[in-house]
Parts: structure tokens; C-alpha cells; sequence
């Protein structure tokens, strides 16, 4: 027998259509053709490790993905999160300063409260900081009580670490409650959620509507695609060039669709213990230096990115809810 799925609270429909045929008409600030939007994933010291109180150690997205050591520190795997910190992060400011581009962070809270001066200069440069929740975990298997109180403790945190609450979020690894949960806890704080980025459905941004209510939140695709994290899989490159072309290709393809009228957005993702490693950061500087000839190209926040899209395609709120699922949990 087939299983039948019944949505609860947490769900969102599915939706397979998008923009078709017709892609929104709108243009980015000064004709651009294309928006492009670097993040830097900043998680240094909130990945698993008994130090932190889990019960193994960290196994992905680093240098030796070894079987996670259970029980024990891996010494190995911490130094290489801590190379993000203590070397990668300050590589990717000084280079973005020279470029006078800005970045979105993903920053998980705890990494933030074990250095506060990464925030702080990230603040300073004027880059966007986003949430990526408090810890750097899979949070597909907590019960939603749970979530919901990581997800506050982490807004409180980021509120002491920075000055205010996020405005945005990435998870990754993020629940089937997640997206309701997120918006639910913005909604009782009476904080300003602009976008959400666990969405990989898009070339562009798109309004989802919130079940059970005529709102909706804007996302803002993410990529897993022009992802330096993909250096760590096995599906991803063996060379700094591999990556270069991988994104070079991704400009060349939105860029020439933005060319022939419909603007278009490409986000490239960065962490700092992965494309920060010397072997590595020719491909993003090689990048910078390649979409700063093209003319028509806006290097943009994810925050300026969602602020300009509300303005210019604006949610039109329905005359009824939109039904789907139970209205409690």
C-alpha cells in the first residue's frame, strides 16, 4: 500500500510552476543584468565536537572526512574549523575591502559568541549577517518544541553579538517544521523577517505563501552548485580550477540570459576554512576579476537583493488564506 502523506501545521504545498514562461518584469538597480550574491558560511567552533557537549566529533566539510571519532576530540578537525578563524575569515575580508563588494553571513551564533571580533569586523565592512541557526547540526530529527527554542536562543544570540536580530536565515540541514518555525518565531517577536534562502528552486526570488494566512515570505534562492563545499564531496572538484570554470560558467549562462532581458540572480557560497585555503582563493579572486570587466553586473546582499525585489514586485495578498494543512500544531 502506497503511503498517504496528510500536510500538519509545518508544511508548505509544493509548487512546480514558478515563473513558466513569463518571468517577472521587473530590472535590477541601474539595468543590471545580473545580481550576484557572495556568502560567507561562518561556523568555525559551532561544529560537533564532545568539547561542545556532542557526542562525536564534526565529519563534514574539511579537509580528512574521516569516520567521525566518537567519544573522543578529533584534534585534526578542530584545527582545520580553526583555520577559518584564525586565517580564512581575514583573507576573505581583505580581499572583498579591495573589491569594495559585500557579502551575506551565514553565521551560526555559537561561532560568533567564541570570537566576537569576527562579527565585529564583519559589521564594520558593512557585510550582511544572516542566521544559520545556533549550531551547525542536523536538525531534521528534534521535535519541533526543541527547534523552536534553538531557533529563539539563536536570535537572541545574534542579537548580543551584533546588535540586532537577523533578518534572513539558511539552515542547511533544516527540519520538515523549519520554514513555519522560523516564521512563527519572527512573527511573536515582532521582528522583521526579509528572507529565507533554503530554497534551491529558482534562477530569481519568489514569494511563498504562508499556509493559513494571506502573507507570505519572499525566498531568496541558495546554491549547492557554485558551493566551495563541493570540495569536500565526492560529486565536487579535485582543483581550484574546476571551481573557477564551474562558476565562470554559471556567470556565463545568467549573465547572457540577463543580456537577451530577463535579469537574473547567481549566489556563489564560500566558507572561510575552504576557498580562504591558499591553494584555493586564486578561483575567487580570479572570479572577482572576471565579473568586475562585464558590464551590468551588481554585487548585492541578500538583504539589498529582497528590499529591491519587494519594491518592484511587491506580494499582493490573497482575498482568502490560502488553505493548507491544520491551523495548530
Amino acid at each position: 500500500m502506497p503511503f498517504e502523506y496528510v500536510p500538519n501545521y509545518y508544511d508548505f504545498p509544493r509548487e512546480f510552476r514558478g515563473y513558466g514562461e513569463n518571468p517577472p518584469d521587473f530590472k535590477w538597480p541601474n539595468n543590471a543584468k545580473i545580481v550576484i550574491n557572495f556568502v560567507l558560511n561562518y561556523e568555525e567552533g559551532a561544529e560537533n565536537t564532545i568539547e561542545n557537549g556532542d557526542p562525536s566529533s564534526e565529519q563534514y566539510i574539511w579537509e580528512l572526512p574521516y569516520v567521525p571519532h566518537v567519544g573522543k576530540r578529533s584534534y585534526d578537525c578542530e584545527s582545520d574549523f580553526e583555520y577559518g578563524s584564525r586565517a580564512g575569515v581575514w583573507r576573505i575580508l581583505r580581499l572583498f575591502k579591495k573589491h569594495g563588494y559585500k557579502f551575506t553571513t551565514f553565521a551560526v551564533g555559537k561561532a560568533f559568541e567564541l570570537l566576537p571580533d569576527v562579527p565585529a569586523a564583519i559589521k564594520r565592512e558593512g557585510h550582511e549577517i544572516a542566521s544559520h541557526c545556533y549550531r551547525w547540526w542536523d536538525y531534521s530529527k528534534l521535535s519541533p518544541e526543541e527547534e523552536k527554542k534553538i531557533i529563539i536562543k539563536n536570535m537572541e544570540s545574534l542579537k548580543a553579538t551584533t546588535g540586532e536580530y537577523p533578518k534572513g536565515w539558511y539552515y542547511a540541514r533544516l527540519s520538515q517544521h523549519t520554514r513555519r518555525l522560523v516564521y512563527d518565531v519572527h512573527q511573536e517577536l515582532g521582528a522583521p523577517l526579509l528572507w529565507m534562502a533554503d530554497a534551491y528552486a529558482d534562477d530569481l526570488p519568489y514569494w511563498q505563501p504562508v499556509p493559513r494566512t494571506t502573507d507570505a515570505m519572499l525566498m531568496v534562492p541558495y546554491s549547492y552548485d557554485c558551493n566551495d563545499a563541493r570540495f569536500h564531496q565526492p560529486t565536487g572538484w579535485s582543483s581550484t580550477d574546476g571551481f573557477y570554470k564551474h562558476v565562470q560558467y554559471a556567470f556565463d549562462t545568467l549573465y547572457a540570459e540577463g543580456c537577451e532581458g530577463t535579469p537574473k540572480m547567481m549566489t556563489v557560497a564560500l566558507h572561510a576554512r575552504v576557498v580562504a585555503k591558499p591553494g584555493r582563493f586564486q578561483a575567487l579572486v580570479k572570479f572577482m576579476d572576471y565579473i568586475k570587466e562585464k558590464e551590468g553586473v551588481w554585487v548585492a546582499t541578500r538583504e539589498e537583493i529582497s528590499e529591491h525585489f519587494k519594491k518592484v514586485n511587491p506580494w499582493v495578498p490573497p482575498a482568502t488564506p490560502l488553505a493548507y494543512g491544520p491551523d495548530k500544531p
